[in-house]
């Protein structure tokens, strides 16, 4: 089984000195990048513009702005990021041609939702891990109105996007997944496609258990071959299972421990991480359930016969491979 392939589209809301911090990245007029060791500056000449800048980025904000006749305030929100990718996975194996054409897919999308003159730039970075494009633009509405929270301020408007977003972007690339929204992927969150993955697992668990039950000392040797093509399936899905409930085990941890230096800083945090320390509790309780099931699924093959695994680990290009016992 192949890793899902998620469509990515996020936000990013900026006011004013910060501005200048993100054009800085964006547009690569820094020398250097210690801040930012995914950046390979030796990469960097392949970065390119679906939307080149005319001018600074706050300045052109404020062009439009003023052009607009928009009051504003110094905690206005002048600039919107959209950051557009997807998973590695999507990008492997694409020529640099075939990359551009996504992200000029995602630029006609925004473009159709978002004023195109109000888009200040589009810039594609190829000298980070992941090929992603930064797309700035001014939140004016229809009406000429500045306004973020209108435009991409709220939980139910970002769904709207996520949704619209990979309803267009689906149709040119048909295995792409919807991606996750922010608060989905919130390290106290296990995505859902885990839990699906563990009753995938669970099933050829069944199943396992189903072929061994029919085995006995007389049909051993018979029915080794066909339990020894089943297991390999079932191995690499227990390997993988082990793999998705480490990653967020992990991310759990540092949740814990970014909470407790957030409530020494600031007293004022305690409603809401008292409200964080719930959430880590159902994600306790729901990790306890897939600790159970991986713990099931590991088991069965403990009752293996040594007659299929030695059909298995003979079988043409087999190696053993430990499964992991214990998370």
């Amino acid at each position: 089984m192949s890793k899902p392939q998620y469509a990515i589209l996020r936000f990013a809301k900026y006011k004013g000195p910060e501005i200048g911090n993100i054009e800085a990245h964006n547009e690569r007029t820094k020398e250097k990048y210690a801040s930012n060791p995914d950046v390979d500056i030796s990469r960097s000449k392949y970065n390119f513009h679906l939307i080149e800048p005319k001018r600074k980025y706050r300045a052109e904000a404020e062009r439009q702005i003023k052009e607009a006749g928009c009051r504003t305030r110094s905690d206005s929100v002048r600039v919107v990021e959209a950051l557009v990718t997807a998973t590695p996975e999507f990008f492997q194996g694409k020529k640099k041609s075939e990359i551009r054409a996504y992200f000029q897919e995602a630029l006609t999308f925004l473009q159709q939702n978002q004023a195109p003159k109000t888009i200040i730039s589009a810039v594609v970075h190829m000298d980070e891990k992941t090929p992603h494009m930064h797309l700035s633009f001014v939140p004016l509405t229809v009406d000429g109105r500045l306004s973020a929270k209108e435009i991409v301020g709220n939980k139910k408007k970002l769904t709207q996007w996520q949704d619209k977003f990979w309803e267009h972007m689906v149709r040119k690339y048909p295995d792409l997944e919807r991606g996750e929204s922010a608060s989905q992927t919130g390290r106290d969150h296990i995505p859902p496609r885990v839990f699906k993955e563990m009753t995938l697992l669970l099933k050829q668990k069944a199943k396992l258990e189903e072929l061994l039950a029919g085995i006995g000392a007389f049909n051993a040797k018979s029915r080794a071959a066909e339990i020894a093509a089943f297991m390999d399936q079932y191995i690499p899905a227990v390997e993988r299972m082990y793999n998705l409930m480490k990653k967020y085990q992990v991310a759990f941890m540092e949740t814990t421990m970014e909470n407790k230096k957030l409530k020494q800083k600031n007293t004022q945090l305690e409603q809401s991480l008292e409200k964080a320390t719930q959430e880590s509790t159902l994600k306790q309780l729901a990790d306890a359930k897939l600790r159970r099931d991986y713990a099931d699924a590991v088991a069965v093959l403990d009752r293996i016969p040594k007659e299929v695994l030695d059909v298995y680990t003979r079988g043409s290009g087999r190696k053993e491979r430990p499964i992991e016992q214990n998370l």
